[in-house]
């Protein structure tokens, strides 16, 4: 897909660093959902959003509105440009795909990163045509690599006119802007809240889940054991998901049956960084089920609004501002076409 979760693991996953990330969704007319959206996160936590029915943007964190007024203002019409452009790229697209109809989305997705412990940084951006990878930027040679060759054009285009640019806002401006917010959210960003660990089945035959929820910062393992040794066969493990309060959750699916999981001793552990790790013995007493008095169907609810709510985010976009006036918006708005 347009963002391969494998490589945002790579990207952001050592927990003394700090990520900010932005992502732009285009859509064609037609659904019920924006022409475009916008949605920035540091640290998983999300800054702001824009859509082009409010065609404003909107904090949606509290510490956020610690930046200067301006802010807002200049926010909104980046994004507002950003929208304008987007518009025209998924006709453009149409039009290399020979498409004449139909439901279609632009996606575009960049961040950087910062470790407070060795300095060292990192950046991305990448671009996304109807789930599928269309262009994205190699940060080691400078230059833009075209994965179909419908983006030639592009990539020919903005090695000229971005590449430079682009690696400049990903490796500096971003970053500065980074190290801005992390210290306006302090508090916010380094709580850290331990997770709520059950263990959950649908009925007697379906597998046992581990799931942990409401923990924070999102950097979370969880793993199963059999009789103390790490098991790898017949787990799997989900990606984390963002809950509607800021915090996250993640689950991990044991798919024994219930005759060796019962003559076995089978343990789910769960390390976050904000206490020790947590051992969870199963055992049928521990079970929570579809049964009467158990709660359950709450739980599944959850987990489909926080499916929902990593939608939301990822169907997003956001742009950073210029710092200063006379500096070229960090908004990188530059048109496919």
């Amino acid at each position: 897909g347009a963002t391969p979760q494998g490589q945002m693991t790579l990207i952001f996953g050592r927990e003394c660093s700090h990520s900010m990330q932005y992502f732009y969704t285009g859509v064609t007319q037609g659904i019920n959902f924006p022409e475009f959206t916008a949605v920035g996160l540091v640290d998983g936590q999300q800054l702001d959003y824009y859509d082009s029915n409010i065609r404003q943007a909107i904090p949606k964190v509290d510490w956020i509105k610690n930046v200067e007024p301006e802010y807002w203002t200049r926010n909104t019409q980046i994004y507002q440009g950003t929208e304008a452009n987007f518009k025209v790229d998924i006709g453009t697209l149409m039009q290399r795909f020979n498409q004449s109809g139909g439901i279609h989305i632009v996606q575009r997705m960049f961040g950087c990163k910062w470790d407070d412990e060795t300095g060292a940084t990192d950046g991305y951006s990448q671009d996304g045509y109807d789930g599928a990878d269309f262009i994205s930027l190699d940060l080691r040679s400078t230059s833009w690599v075209a994965p179909v060759p419908q983006a030639v054009i592009t990539k020919q285009k903005w090695d000229v006119a971005d590449a430079e640019y682009t690696k400049n806002y990903l490796t500096q401006t971003c970053i500065d802007w980074l190290k801005k917010y992390v210290q306006y959210g302090k508090i916010s960003l380094e709580r850290k809240v331990p997770p709520q660990v059950s263990l959950l089945q649908t009925d007697p035959s379906s597998p046992v889940v581990c799931h942990a929820t409401g923990f924070y910062p999102d950097k979370v393992m969880i793993s199963w054991q059999k009789d103390g040794q790490d098991l790898h066969e017949d787990v799997d493990v989900d990606e984390t998901l963002p809950n509607h309060d800021g915090t996250f959750q993640k689950r991990a699916e044991l798919k024994v049956t219930p005759d060796v999981w019962k003559k076995n001793q089978f343990t789910c552990v769960v390390e976050h960084k904000s206490g020790d790790p947590i051992h969870m013995i199963l055992t049928e007493e521990k079970i929570r089920t579809n049964s009467p008095g158990n709660n359950v169907p709450g739980i599944i609810a959850g987990l489909v609004v926080a499916a929902l709510v990593l939608i939301a985010v990822v169907v997003g976009v956001v742009m950073v501002v210029k710092r200063r006036s006379g500096e070229r918006d960090a908004a990188n708005i530059i048109s496919v076409t």
